[in-house]
């Protein structure tokens, strides 16, 4: 176990990362870049004091399930988690959960596609990128955290409190991800993150469970959506997947057919953005 790298990588990592990244607020002035060490660590699931004393050098040998909490935490690629276990003196081994790292030239993608809506998926159905008009269109998911960002966990767990854009959509939308979640975790036996999921939702909601106990693994693509938007009302959309297997995410892309309505609401809607239109003068 090499300490002293191991602190500095740490460090590096923490410090290159914004508190939206992971859907936090700034909150008041920061002295340092980055996370501060308590957010990390409560994300890891470990103590702020254990966190300390590895970006100090001073740290016991972490288990492999605190390097991996620390690598999803941190937001690592697959090669920063391996040479975060070599750092520890430990073997990476297969990766332990549905990776959340957005290729480069997939977020590249989004931003060239301005006259459409668009977000990633990762195999648990959080969404983990999204482009302006996506956030204008659905959400400003930057101002949610995390845990709200899971689209499943809102479909079954808070149907009432923050309905998923489309309430005549949400039952379909429940069943498809229902099914792809039970994949899901046939994919990932060992994840915590993936049970505590599906524990959450089987105990949560007697629809899931229902919907869970059928082993249902089938599930038909969503070709259009009704997006019931706060201000401008109801823009039906075009909606396609493209999956991206090799990090078991995908990309849902919303268009409007051309010359419709819905194409004059995009319009509108990637001129204003996120912001009310509803604020007095």
């Amino acid at each position: 176990m090499d300490r002293r790298e191991l602190a500095g990588f740490l460090r590096g990592r923490r410090e290159r990362i914004t508190p939206a990244d992971v859907g936090l607020p700034a909150g008041p002035r920061r002295r340092t870049p980055g996370l501060r060490r308590e957010e990390v660590a409560l994300m890891a699931f470990i103590s702020t004091e254990y966190y300390t004393r590895l970006e100090q050098a001073r740290g016991p040998h972490p288990s492999r399930e605190v390097l991996d909490g620390l690598a999803r935490a941190l937001r690592l690629s697959d090669a920063e988690r391996d040479h975060l276990h070599h750092l520890a003196g430990s073997s990476p081994g297969p990766s332990g959960g549905p990776s959340r790292e957005v290729r480069q030239s997939i977020l590249d993608l989004l931003r060239r596609l301005p006259q459409a809506a668009a977000i990633v998926l990762s195999a648990t159905y959080e969404v983990i990128a999204w482009n302006d008009l996506a956030a204008a269109l659905l959400e400003d998911f930057s101002a949610l955290p995390r845990r709200e960002r899971n689209l499943v966990r809102r479909a079954f767990l808070s149907p009432g409190d923050r309905p998923l854009y489309s309430r005549a959509g949400t039952e379909e939308f429940a069943r498809v991800a229902a099914r792809q979640l039970r994949a899901t975790a046939a994919r990932y036996p060992d994840d915590p993150e993936v049970a505590a999921l599906v524990g959450d939702l089987l105990s949560g909601s007697a629809e899931f469970a229902r919907l869970w106990a059928a082993h249902d693994v089938r599930a038909e693509p969503t070709l259009r959506k009704t997006v019931d938007h706060p201000l401008i009302g109801p823009v039906t959309v075009n909606c396609d997947v493209l999956d991206i297997t090799d990090r078991d995410q995908r990309v849902v892309i919303y268009t409007a057919e051309p010359g419709s309505p819905a194409e004059e609401a995009l319009r509108l809607l990637s001129v204003i953005g996120t912001q009310r239109m509803d604020v007095p003068g």
